[in-house]
């Protein structure tokens, strides 16, 4: 980790946990979604992180046509690593959730290292009205929700992009998730390097503090040692202090409008590639650089943009 001092920025543009309601600059065409890929791109990301949506009502939709319009657009215009989500929405079977990473085999895909409740319900504290009717029931159901990656579910997602070169991005909500990559690990069935995303803040997983933070990153050390990338990614508000933490400690960040609709106390991001330069500044503050496409590439070991099949 100590050698690596080029720091990946991810963006995650769209995701599947704000509804179109929470903010009008929240992308939901494939034009949306390309042109804020591009943007943030260009703002710094090296990495862009993509989930689809129906362009009418903003529902996540992990069809592979959904996809398909947004993803030879990125491609053309940039040089951008494309990661696909296996995640899709709490909703999706597994089967639904993998398509878009088994059909169009990226570079990086991203992967749930475990079942959990998946808390969104609070946000109907602070948004009242909604245009679609499919988002109130959304965010509600999550009370009774469980976000499913048994060990079944991982494992027949990592053999499944095994032949395609796929990495992934380890989507780690709490401890017990890098015990599970562990697990997997000690079996050969994921290699290194592994790109350990840590997740804070979400209900129902580990908190925002920074003792979480350092219990996140001391416990990955333990067990990849050199083996390991490790990113993080705070949820809402937490999004810039623990991206700010991450780049100290020597780890690199993900930010967008997947993680967190805001760029300051009651004001929303206008772009994802606001929240790209924001988390620029804070990594080019501390005196280091971020790392390129080419340079992510090299770092997470991938197997290069023209091995996709989009």
């Amino acid at each position: 980790m100590a050698k690596n001092r080029k720091v990946i920025i991810t963006c995650a543009v769209t995701g599947a946990i704000h509804t179109p309601s929470m903010s009008p600059h929240l992308p939901v065409t494939p034009q949306e979604i390309a042109d804020a890929a591009i943007g943030a791109a260009e703002a710094g990301a090296a990495i862009v992180h993509l989930h689809a949506r129906n362009p009418q009502t903003g529902q996540p939709d992990q069809n592979p046509e959904a996809f398909a319009p947004f993803l030879g657009v990125i491609k053309q215009r940039s040089n951008c690593v494309v990661n696909i989500t296996t995640g899709g929405a709490p909703t999706m079977a597994i089967e639904e959730r993998l398509r878009p990473a088994a059909t169009f085999k990226p570079e990086v895909a991203s992967l749930n290292m475990g079942s959990m409740n998946f808390g969104l319900y609070p946000m109907l504290s602070r948004f009242k009205e909604f245009k679609h009717d499919w988002e109130r029931p959304y965010l509600e159901g999550s009370r009774d929700r469980i976000f499913r990656n048994t060990f079944a579910d991982i494992e027949h997602i990592l053999t499944s992009c095994a032949e395609n070169g796929t990495r992934f991005e380890v989507e780690c909500y709490d401890i017990g998730h890098l015990y599970t990559l562990a697990h997997f690990a000690d079996r050969g069935v994921i290699k290194p390097p592994f790109f350990v995303q840590s997740v804070f803040g979400i209900l129902g997983g580990i908190g925002p503090h920074p003792e979480d933070v350092m219990h996140m990153k001391r416990t990955a050390d333990r067990l990849f040692g050199d083996q390991y990338r490790w990113s993080v990614l705070g949820a809402g508000r937490n999004q810039l202090p623990i991206a700010a933490m991450a780049a100290s400690m020597g780890g690199n960040v993900r930010v967008g409008l997947e993680d967190s609709l805001w760029i300051g106390p009651g004001k929303l991001a206008e772009s994802n590639a606001e929240q790209v330069r924001l988390a620029r500044q804070i990594i080019e503050g501390l005196g280091l650089e971020i790392a390129t496409p080419d340079d992510a590439r090299e770092i997470l070991a991938l197997k290069g943009a023209d091995r996709v099949a989009f």
